[in-house]
C-alpha cells in the first residue's frame, strides 16, 4: 500500500508582509490538526516567538497567525503536494512544487524570503528563479524548526533571529 498524497495548506500571508517564511509541506501531525508547525516538538512557533518577542506558542493558532500577519511575517511551503510516508522531507516523492514566483509577485513589500530547512531551500530557490519581477527579495536559508535537525536551540535561534533585519526599516 502507497502512501496518500499529501497537500500544503493555503498560503497565511497578507499584501502587506515583508517576509515569508517557506517550510516544505506540511508533517503528518500538522495535517491531521490543520495547523502551520502542529507538533509539540517542532520549534517553529517558539523560534518566531524569540524573533518577535513575544510567547507565540502561548496563542491559539488562528492567533498565532494573525501575530504574524502583523509583524509583516507570511508562511507558506514549497512542495504543494507530494507522496511522503511519514514526516521526514527525504521521504518525499512525487514532488508537485507551489506556484512561488506567482505569490511573490503578488507581494509589493516582500524583502525577504526565508527557508526553513534544506529542502525547502532547495525546491524554493529553484521556484523562485522563475520569477522574473523587478527587486528580488533576499533569500535566506534557516537551520530547521523540525525535531528531527538535532542543531541545539541557541544555535537556531540565532540565525532565525537574522531575520529581524527585514521586519524593521
Amino acid at each position: 500500500m502507497s502512501a496518500p498524497t499529501s497537500r500544503c495548506f493555503a498560503p497565511a500571508v497578507t499584501p502587506g508582509i515583508r517576509l515569508l517564511i517557506l517550510g516544505s509541506l506540511p508533517g503528518e501531525r500538522s495535517l491531521i490538526e490543520q495547523q502551520y508547525y502542529a507538533h509539540p516538538r517542532n520549534q517553529f512557533w517558539r523560534l518566531v516567538g524569540d524573533l518577535v518577542g513575544e510567547g507565540l506558542p502561548n496563542l491559539d493558532y488562528a492567533a498565532r497567525l494573525a501575530r504574524l500577519n502583523t509583524r509583516s511575517i507570511g508562511l507558506w511551503d514549497v512542495v504543494a503536494c507530494a507522496v511522503r510516508p511519514g514526516s521526514l522531507d527525504q521521504h518525499l516523492r512525487a514532488i508537485v512544487p507551489n506556484p512561488l514566483a506567482t505569490l511573490v509577485a503578488s507581494l509589493p513589500e516582500l524583502r525577504a524570503i526565508a527557508f526553513n530547512g534544506s529542502t525547502a531551500s532547495r525546491i524554493g530557490r529553484r521556484e523562485i528563479a522563475a520569477w522574473k519581477g523587478v527587486g528580488t527579495p533576499e533569500l535566506i536559508d534557516l537551520p530547521s524548526s523540525s525535531p528531527a535537525y538535532t542543531l541545539p536551540y541557541a544555535r537556531k535561534v540565532e540565525v532565525w533571529r537574522t531575520l529581524t533585519a527585514w521586519l524593521t526599516d
